[in-house]
């Protein structure tokens, strides 16, 4: 009984996990580059940069003209 519910409770926690994580959206640039992300890149009208957390989790910008194509992963 004791093994079951430690099985269960190790199931319901990587399920609380893995619907925690953001999402992660793939930016295609000009020159080919595909670049991951976590989460939705914002695009920061007054300076025409597109902000956004790459997958190691550094604050990063590009370009919106370096940006062809935004896509949900």
């Amino acid at each position: 009984m004791k093994r079951i519910l430690q099985a269960a409770m190790l199931v319901a926690s990587v399920v609380v996990v893995a619907a925690c994580s953001p999402t992660e959206y793939i930016i295609s640039t000009t020159d080919g580059t595909m670049i991951t992300t976590s989460g939705q890149p914002k695009l920061d009208e007054e300076t025409g940069m597109y902000k956004y957390e790459d997958a190691e989790g550094r604050d990063a910008t590009i370009r919106k003209e370096d940006v062809k194509q935004i896509m949900e992963r």
